[in-house]
């Protein structure tokens, strides 16, 4: 076992000051005792918050629909009313297409400068969809924390390998003077088999339960708090064989421990033993197997403030094994000294870090709703079944009636009745379309559609047009507000996040053969974490877009109002539309088209010859530029062609032939260019501002919203006015 580690572990040379982050630290005496003494601490906290993780399990059992011993009726029917589980699940829905709107445009980064950092946002951008937080990440995050009271992600930096093979063409190789292999370029191409190792690195995001997150002390309101206060942030992992022996690879453990944890991971248990609680919330080390789940160490992943050296304190992340096993203890691996754990209650509850469970006031009323449409569909099997009552005195032929299609009874009618059961199955069903309203009411789900129902009207009354429009309102405004808190707790923190990960992690060359053109801008974008807070500003802009969807429209009208103010009202002032243009362009097209359509004048510096060489050598499409040395470029194209030439590499010979084209076309046109504009053209052109004036040939007015001309819609389309604008009411209907 001891070769098998020895073998996973990594020996290449880093920069000191990063092995210095890594050196484990778990080793001197005065830091083992005090993680002892704070892992007993820990230890203490996950029982006195027992009872909170085990009425989060009967929380869980409500929206999975599980009948539990909570029920007071129990008869022959076993029906679970799923009115939590739908609740639940139509407000993720809601409130996961509030916070990713249908335009794609997420992220909003603001500079200090006044800059627009485009490459950043669409790297953002990039690093959302392959989180794949929209479909993954996201609905999981909003359930759990409807479930348990508190939305808990974790960040981390994810590197994994492709092997990748492909069909080329490729020259022979033949032996020169020299006796050295050089392509023969009197032969014909042939056909190879290649075979590469691709490197994919992004940001992985993970949702925790909150049953394995501990903050001490519980009465911190932030994260950090608890940190610069001297507790600590505590998540309990599980590890099998495999991710230990990652663990011990990346350094992060010890190799002595790790080989104890996975000899008693291989022992195997008797064969009649199972353990039936297997509950994980008090205490950590290694779990017993299930009939349904395997061994596996528990580990208690902990964040908090060491005294290093004297008169040096720093956060530092430890795992702890269980008996007075310290698996490991180092500084914190990101070099922000951020927590990669961000945590937000739904709902903030004074005086406690995190918050109640919004099941919890519905949960007696989901019990309720059970026990009637379980004693309703009882008494509807009754209703289903008659009873006959006779008289055996007076009918001694009881054994011939029999309940048949044309049975003839030998009786006297009034001798012999059939008892009907009443119909009570009928108020069973009302009792649970009540608690419906109320659980859809304290979950703030659709209260357009309770007032439809008729539940909040006499005699059930169709509600009017502004009843309907005030409901629609309070939902907008119940939805906003609950995405804020995701978006100021959560989603705007991890894009900073994801910035310094990225600042940490990535590799130049990588990224600018895997985004082309934008990983070029990205580089030259880079800054160190130090400058991030003070120079860019990242946030997450799906709900502020989601809530202002027409402000694009009311931009353009404000701009034609700004660009029509004579200037002897302006006192001096100067009008700078730039900021506007630029903001309009990137909320209109998004953070990949707007540097395209609106280029910034530090955009439009000459790329270098060695970077168009990068990009054409990975097959991306590389622009030219009129500020380039046509010449010079077409120079260093063709000595970088000649060299791929040499080695045998010609799949992206045509991208650079179709850039060398392009010089030589842009170095023809130079001369005429330079020849129009001595003579340029006298007097504006027609429906530009300054040429025939406003309002001529297409210019819209000063002033005016651009409109569109009036035209039949297609069939089937939706009427404005029955589409849910969150920046626009309902229309009244006279």
């Amino acid at each position: 076992m001891a070769e098998d580690l020895d073998d996973d572990l990594d020996e290449d040379e880093e920069d000191p000051k990063i092995s210095a982050r890594k050196e484990d630290l778990s080793g001197k005496k005065r830091i083992k005792e005090d993680l002892l003494d704070l892992f007993a601490e820990i230890d203490k906290g996950f029982q006195q918050q027992w009872e909170r993780s085990n009425g989060q399990m009967d929380y869980w059992d409500i929206y999975n629909c599980k009948l539990t011993s909570k029920q007071f009726y129990s008869g022959n029917s076993k029906i679970f009313v799923p009115i939590v589980h739908n609740a639940i699940n139509a407000r993720k829905t809601r409130f996961t297409n509030q916070i990713f709107p249908q335009s794609g445009r997420y992220v909003e980064v603001t500079s200090s400068d006044g800059t627009q950092p485009d490459a950043l946002t669409a790297l953002l951008e990039h690093y959302v969809r392959r989180a794949q937080l929209r479909t993954k990440v996201m609905p999981a995050l909003v359930r759990n924390g409807d479930v348990e009271g508190q939305y808990n992600l974790y960040v981390s930096w994810c590197e994994r390998t492709r092997n990748v093979t492909w069909r080329s063409k490729s020259l022979p190789l033949m032996q020169d003077d020299s006796g050295e292999h050089v392509p023969n370029p009197a032969a014909e191409e042939v056909e190879d088999i290649e075979e590469e190792e691709i490197e994919i690195a992004h940001p992985e995001v993970e949702v925790i339960p909150d049953s394995d997150i501990l903050v001490l002390p519980s009465t911190a309101d932030t994260l950090e708090e608890a940190i610069a206060c001297g507790g600590s942030v505590t998540i309990i992992r599980r590890w099998g064989k495999a991710k230990i022996r990652q663990m011990v690879r990346d350094g992060v453990i010890r190799k002595d421990v790790a080989e104890e944890l996975i000899e008693q991971l291989s022992t195997k248990d008797p064969p009649a033993y199972v353990n039936a609680k297997g509950h994980h919330v008090d205490a950590a080390g290694i779990q017993e197997k299930t009939d349904s789940s395997p061994r596996h160490l528990l580990v208690y992943e902990t964040f908090t403030e060491l005294k290093i050296r004297r008169g040096e304190r720093r956060v530092c992340q430890a795992f702890y094994g269980g008996e007075q096993k310290i698996l490991g203890c180092r500084r914190n691996p990101i070099w922000s000294d951020r927590l990669p754990l961000l945590s937000v209650p739904v709902e903030k509850v004074s005086g406690a870090f995190k918050g109640q469970s919004k099941v919890q006031p519905c949960a007696d009323l989901q019990y309720a709703a059970n026990d009637a449409v379980n004693e309703a569909w009882d008494s509807a099997a009754y209703a289903l079944m008659p009873v006959v009552m006779t008289d055996p005195m007076k009918n001694p032929r009881v054994g011939s009636m029999i309940l048949s299609m044309a049975a003839v009874w030998e009786t006297s009618p009034a001798d012999t009745k059939i008892l009907e059961f009443p119909q009570l199955w009928q108020h069973g069903f009302e009792m649970v379309a009540q608690c419906t309203s109320v659980i859809s009411q304290t979950l703030s789900v659709s209260p357009a559609a309770i007032t439809s129902g008729g539940h909040g009207r006499l005699g059930g009354e169709k509600p009017t047009q502004a009843e309907v429009a005030q409901e629609q309102q309070v939902d907008i405004l119940s939805t906003a507000d609950a995405v804020t808190v995701i978006e100021e707790g959560i989603l705007t923190p991890m894009l900073a996040l994801f910035i310094e990960l990225d600042h940490q992690y990535r590799e130049e060359d990588l990224t600018v053969r895997q985004y082309g053109e934008m990983g070029v801008r990205a580089n030259m974008e880079k800054i160190p974490p130090i400058q991030m807070d003070k120079r860019f500003d990242f946030r997450w802009f799906g709900v502020e877009q989601a809530r202002s969807a027409q402000q694009i429209q009311q931009q353009i009208a404000g701009m034609n109002v700004i660009r029509g103010i004579p200037p002897q009202q302006l006192n001096g002032y100067q009008i700078n539309l730039v900021p506007v243009i630029t903001q309009l362009v990137e909320n209109t097209f998004g953070p990949r088209l707007a540097p395209l359509i609106f280029v910034s004048p530090e955009e439009q510096m000459p790329v270098p010859v060695d970077q168009e060489n990068a990009l054409l050598m990975s097959g991306f499409e590389a622009p030219t530029h009129q500020m380039d040395d046509d010449t010079a470029h077409i120079q260093g194209h063709q000595a970088a062609l000649q060299q791929m030439e040499m080695a045998g590499e010609n799949k992206n010979k045509k991208k650079f032939l179709t850039h060398i084209w392009r010089h030589v076309q842009q170095a023809q046109a130079k001369p005429q260019a330079a020849l129009a504009a001595q003579n340029p053209m006298q007097g504006g052109e027609p429906g530009v501002p300054g040429g025939a004036g406003p309002g001529v040939a297409g210019t819209p007015r000063i002033g005016a919203q651009p409109m569109g001309p009036r035209t039949q819609g297609p069939a089937g389309m939706i009427h404005k006015d029955q589409m849910q604008d969150p920046a626009a009411m309902p229309r009244k209907i006279a």
